[in-house]
Formats: C-alpha cells, structure tokens, sequence
C-alpha cells in the first residue's frame, strides 16, 4: 500500500526547511496584525475628530441657543458647538480683540454695528423688552416702576454700556423717574443672579430671562408704552475657518424651527 501523500496533497505541504518555514509564517502573521491595528487605529482617529464651531451670544440667549445646538449637532455629524455668552459689549471687546469666534448674535443693533466689516450681512431674528425681577418673597414690596426709586430698595441694572443697560435708562427717561442701581452688572445674567441669590431687591432684566428662571424670580410687567424694545441681530463673521457651518447655524435661529424655539422662551419677532 502506498503511504506518500498524493501529487495535490504534496502541494500544500510546507516547503523543506521548516525553521524558516515557520519563521516566515510568524513574521508574515506578525505584519499582518500589525497593519490591522494600525488601520484600526487610523478608524479610531477618524471616528474622534470633530468640528468646532464657536458663537459668540448675548447672555439672554443661553437658553434658546442651547437647545437649537442639540438639533444643529445631530444634523451635522462631528460638529459641536462651542458658546461664550456674555454681555454683548464684552463680547464685541474680545471679537475686536483676535478673539476665534465662528458667529456673534448681539442683545442689540448698536454692538453689532461695532463689528462693520467682520460681521458679514447680519440679520435681525428676534426682539426682547424689560421687566422687573423681585425675588418670590418680595421683600421690598416692589408693584411699579416707581417702587424702584424708593428709598432702602436695593436695585440692580446693567451697566449703560450693556443692551440692558441702555434699555433700562431708555425706561427710566420714559418713565420720567430717576433711580439709583446699588448695582451696574455687565450682563443681564448677572442681574438676574442677584436678585434669585436675594442680594438685590429687584433687577431690570430681560422678559425672557423671568420666564427662563421660572419660579426663582417673580416678574412685574413694565407698561408698553414706556418700556424699551432691543432687536436681537445675528451675523457670521468674517475670517471664520467655518464658513459654511456659521451661515448653517445663521440660518437655523433665522429659520422656522429657530423662530419656533424662540417665540416659546418669550422673545418677540424682529
């Protein structure tokens, strides 16, 4: 009986040799594995990058803008957002200043006209108005405008340099009343702070900011006819190493969904 392998199983066997034979299988084998990680590690790096668009915002826009970023990520993979929200003067300072800012939506039309030249074709996409923050228990019994320049009660405004600043002072005229701010912020946030922190008898903030702070604070209307109305503007701005993303966020708080978002928190249209 025949005890060789046969012509096709022949082939298969292993050349003679077999250390190097088998030397060659593990280097081949160790290359292979090899390349495999590196190419699983070249996905991995690919999976991690992401975009970063960052927008510069009025600080009474923190609300809105965040929940429009949960909508604007998800639409466009990669990319996150990045806020600085702050006064609108401040922010102007820092864009003017080389700051690295994609977008810049103002809390009024007079910050943004500082930026004649890097911001590109803004647009108006919302309005605001004053109201009177007291915290829930009222301390000072404030009910008017008038209560506020009452003497003992505390009262906190923006600086005049600040959207709401000017907005209360523009109140203040109309109403031909004269009061004295224990207190200038640089952001209506700041404002609002104190007022739910109890260090401030009452705080001119923005409409939107009492209705985002929900039961912290308690809102007194302010008559029309002499309150103050800002127009909220939003622009992309020139230089921006995103130019694309930046008009597609532009877009969105312009668009019906941004509109949307906004006429809920309390905003006004432009």
């Amino acid at each position: 009986m025949n005890t060789h392998p046969t012509e096709p199983l022949a082939a298969l066997a292993l050349p003679r040799g077999p250390r190097t034979s088998l030397r060659s299988i593990t280097a081949i084998a160790a290359t292979t594995l090899l390349a495999g990680s590196l190419a699983a590690c070249g996905s991995d790096t690919k999976k991690d990058e992401s975009t970063t668009l960052t927008v510069y915002a009025a600080s009474s826009l923190k609300t809105v803008f965040e929940q429009l970023a949960t909508e604007f990520e998800a639409d466009h993979k990669g990319v996150k957002l990045s806020f600085n929200f702050a006064g609108s003067s401040d922010l102007v300072a820092q864009i003017q200043q080389g700051a690295p800012a994609d977008v810049f939506a103002s809390a009024d039309t007079k910050n943004m006209q500082k930026l004649i030249g890097t911001a590109l074709a803004p647009a108006a996409f919302a309005t605001n108005t004053l109201e009177i923050a007291v915290p829930t228990d009222n301390p000072a019994h404030v009910r008017t405008l008038a209560d506020l320049t009452t003497k003992g009660v505390q009262l906190v405004t923006c600086a005049p340099e600040v959207p709401c600043g000017a907005a209360a002072a523009t109140v203040e005229t109309n109403a031909k009343l004269d009061w004295k701010p224990v207190s200038e912020e640089q952001s209506v946030a700041d404002v609002l702070g104190k007022v739910e922190a109890g260090d401030a008898d009452a705080g001119l903030v923005y409409v939107t900011d009492v209705k985002a702070a929900g039961d912290k604070v308690v809102g007194i209307e302010i008559p029309g006819k002499v309150n103050a109305v800002n127009t909220y503007p939003i622009a992309a701005l020139d230089g921006s190493k995103n130019a694309d993303l930046a008009a597609a966020w532009v877009a969105l708080v312009t668009g019906a969904e941004g509109q949307k978002v906004l006429a809920a928190a309390g905003f006004g249209k432009a």
